[in-house]
């Protein structure tokens, strides 16, 4: 029988008052001295925020990976081949669709489209090694849709469930549910190529959940050979004088935690902290990718976007539960013109990173129990956009939140499926209809929860994930 997690019920995930103290003064400090790291974990289950729980059912995935292809790429231009936009080309569509700027009529993809696999999954040219490799592992959702073209918003509901107002993120929910494998690494870790997407740090956040589940931000635009993370040594002291003074640190917030029980976010900051100085081990070892043979580094490419989803394969099979891996945001998928040219690119940037991990997750064993998700907060027109005030076409297109396309794969999910469709032109989603809720309900499912029963209780209320909607997509479960 399914058991509503709530926030009202006796639970690990905020240690009380005698538990904290336990921790702190007895086990706690052990876990300060990094060479007892390993001896002090199984001490840690019952009190450390992070250890790891039971889902509602019995799971098919254990950890996500959602790569996130930041600014919306076009459907019509990677898995949704519509080739009666040729016959329209640069001419209005029979239809009529609401779009807030002037377009230069349809606009036919530029790329080639073929099948791949057993199962026939079509992608252009841009994936083509992708599907080449793996379209009898992808199910592709063809029938996305969301509530608003723009970019703050759709991001936000992307990745919060809420279009305006901040809520915890899908990773922080995730992480809130079930812990993480690893207490020397955060549980919710996010790589971001390089400076922040729209509405930053509102993307990981964990709002009014405790802030020990929210993500923890990596720029992963370094050069090779060069340390991911600033400060995880000190060049002046030695590893025995820093332990001792972590371990005054921790008996002075043992007693102002002693005196400020009534305040969660203090257990929750000091725990963040005590992680902050174990991961100088951890850390260090999960994103050091030249620890990888030679072979797997190749397979990946020599990119900031290889590397980057080198480093989530690291941290994913070192216990992370949930790993978001940016592609962006200085130069996202946000087309509006030269799509051509840009879309290529981008493409360039990530199809050899993604076909290496899909194939290192299957030779691991890693992808039976992982959920790696792929797509953008909305995508694109089929229509030509033109720049306001200039003539002529831009070879660009606009946002569209009415029909868009993600995939996901491994992890429970029916691989070699295409769920959904969008009408003739990959304007709006019109069979299978899958909204932004469902999408999260099926993730909450595939990991074990009925994201129905599955709430936190703030503000007088009962909160989730999916606020009162969502339904999970069955069709495509394993």
């Amino acid at each position: 029988m399914n058991t509503a997690i709530s926030a009202n019920m006796p639970s690990p995930f905020l240690t009380d008052r005698r538990g904290f103290l336990s921790h702190m003064a007895g086990a706690g400090f052990g876990m300060l001295g990094l060479s007892t790291v390993s001896e002090t974990r199984a001490a840690m289950v019952d009190t450390h925020p992070l250890a790891p729980r039971s889902p509602q059912f019995t799971p098919r995935a254990k950890r996500v990976l959602h790569i996130f292809a930041n600014g919306g790429p076009s459907a019509v231009d990677t898995f949704d081949h519509k080739p009666a936009l040729a016959k329209y080309a640069g001419r209005p569509l029979p239809t009529h669709y609401n779009t807030d700027n002037p377009t230069a009529g349809a606009m036919p993809s530029p790329f080639v489209f073929k099948r791949y696999g057993e199962s026939g999954l079509a992608s252009s040219e841009l994936f083509a090694d992708l599907a080449a490799a793996h379209a009898d592992d992808l199910c592709l959702i063809r029938s996305l849709y969301t509530d608003t073209p723009i970019h703050e918003a759709s991001l936000r509901m992307m990745n919060t469930g809420s279009l305006v107002v901040p809520r915890p993120s899908l990773g922080s929910w995730v992480t809130w549910g079930l812990g993480t494998e690893n207490r020397n690494l955060p549980g919710y870790v996010s790589l971001v190529p390089s400076g922040l997407p729209f509405i930053g740090e509102d993307n990981w956040k964990s709002s009014f959940l405790p802030n020990v589940f929210q993500g923890t931000y990596v720029a992963t635009n370094r050069e090779a050979g060069k340390p991911l993370i600033d400060n995880l040594t000190n060049p002046r002291l030695t590893r025995e004088t820093q332990t001792r003074q972590m371990s005054l640190v921790a008996k002075m917030n043992a007693r102002h935690f002693e005196r400020n029980t009534d305040y969660p976010e203090l257990a929750s900051s000091i725990h963040n902290y005590q992680t902050a100085f174990r991961m100088q081990v951890e850390a260090t070892d999960a994103f050091d990718i030249s620890k990888e043979p030679e072979s797997v580094r190749k397979m990946y490419g020599d990119t900031p976007n290889g590397r980057q989803l080198l480093v989530a394969r690291r941290l994913l099979e070192r216990g992370v539960r949930f790993v978001q891996a940016w592609h962006g945001p200085e130069q996202p998928w946000d087309s509006h013109k030269d799509l051509e040219k840009n879309h290529r690119r981008l493409a360039k940037e990530s199809s050899q990173g993604i076909t290496a991990l899909l194939t290192d997750l299957k030779s691991l064993g890693l992808l039976e129990d992982t959920l790696v998700i792929w797509g953008g907060e909305f995508g694109r027109t089929p229509l030509a956009q033109i720049e306001p005030g200039k003539a002529g076409n831009t070879g660009g297109r606009d946002h569209n939140p009415f029909g868009f396309t993600m995939w996901m794969a491994g992890g429970g999910v029916k691989g070699g499926t295409t769920y959904g469709a969008t009408d003739d032109f990959g304007f709006k989603a019109v069979e299978n209809r899958v909204h932004v809720h469902d999408l999260h309900a099926t993730i909450l499912h595939l990991l074990g929860f009925d994201h129905e029963r599955m709430t936190y209780h703030h503000a007088g209320r009962d909160f989730r994930l999916t606020d009162v909607h969502g339904h999970v997509i069955r069709e495509v479960l394993a």
